[in-house]
């Protein structure tokens, strides 16, 4: 749907089983060109870390009406690439977007391979919306670059998190509510209101009911602007029941650091559940997140990669 914040294009990992490291937004603040500039909105915005979909935030691109209107994010150094994810304007005319292509590839030319057989080692990402004169305005680009596994295919992913039921261990003031984390809003300011946040507790925790059992192959989560090592250590665990210490459950990964402000993306191996769990262990912690999304993923395979 338009509405939804967050277009996901997810290249399938297979996976041996073992544990995968985090992906980083590779395409974060490099060097980015478009066909056009309307106004002030170059093509920068697209890769500046802010996702806010309205214009008037100063964090979208835009260009003129242009035939065949078309971005492009130079990663400045051949990648994996494993995700590409895409924040639409929001505030208004959210349709412009349809139609719009992502081409990967080492090359400046805008045929690069759109085929999902392949594995996609690439240094260009370039959107476009051939066919057509138009306006096209991002308001980010995101690439996220494994380093191990084996691409199997592609897909158009939604988030199975938004606006669902949350709960948390506790909740912190009247701001920092657990639906705060699926909202669609990635803003990673606690001060905007998107963050949620618990009191100061021995293992905090975050839950997400998604209504029904899923394969899942991904979990997105953005770290607060303000705690750089807020999330250090925390634990993702996805299974049929409310409680982790369940058999089913079963541990997505253990986050070893997401820079603050930042969205960082887990493979999760093709794990079935209904609920999402993030947990951080310890005594006096806190717990804060700012978006939590959770992509469907391919049965497992039984070859290795």
């Amino acid at each position: 749907k338009l509405s939804v914040l967050a277009v996901h294009l997810m290249l399938q990992l297979h996976t041996c089983g073992c544990s995968m490291e985090p992906l980083q937004n590779v395409a974060l603040n490099r060097e980015t060109v478009q066909s056009s500039v309307f106004e002030a909105y170059g093509p920068s915005k697209g890769v500046d870390g802010c996702r806010n979909g309205n214009l008037d935030s100063g964090c979208c691109t835009h260009t003129l009406e242009d035939l065949d209107p078309w971005w492009r994010v130079d990663l400045l150094a051949v990648y994996k690439v494993s995700a590409v994810t895409i924040i639409n304007r929001q505030d208004a005319v959210i349709e412009r977007i349809l139609g719009a292509q992502i081409l990967i590839g080492n090359s400046l030319e805008q045929n690069s391979t759109q085929n999902p057989s392949l594995i996609f080692f690439c240094r260009y990402v370039i959107v476009i919306i051939p066919g057509i004169k138009r306006y096209m305005t991002l308001c980010e680009v995101e690439v996220f670059a494994s380093l191990s596994g084996r691409v199997l295919g592609c897909q158009l992913l939604y988030n199975l998190a938004l606006k669902k039921t949350a709960v948390q261990s506790s909740t912190s003031g009247t701001v920092g509510i657990a639906g705060k984390a699926v909202d669609g809003n990635r803003d990673a300011n606690y001060q905007s209101g998107s963050c949620t946040l618990t009191n100061a507790e021995s293992d905090p925790w975050w839950r997400v009911d998604l209504v029904n059992v899923y394969t899942i192959g991904t979990v997105m989560i953005t770290n607060r602007q303000e705690l750089e090592n807020g999330l250090d250590g925390a634990e993702i665990w996805i299974g049929n029941s409310t409680t982790i210490s369940e058999p089913e459950s079963i541990r997505c990964a253990i986050i070893s650091h997401i820079p603050k402000g930042q969205a960082f993306y887990f493979p999760c191996n093709s794990v079935k559940g209904r609920y999402v769990t993030v947990f951080l262990p310890g005594s006096a912690k806190v717990l804060s997140l700012c978006e939590v999304e959770v992509y469907y993923g391919s049965p497992r395979q039984n070859a290795m990669a």
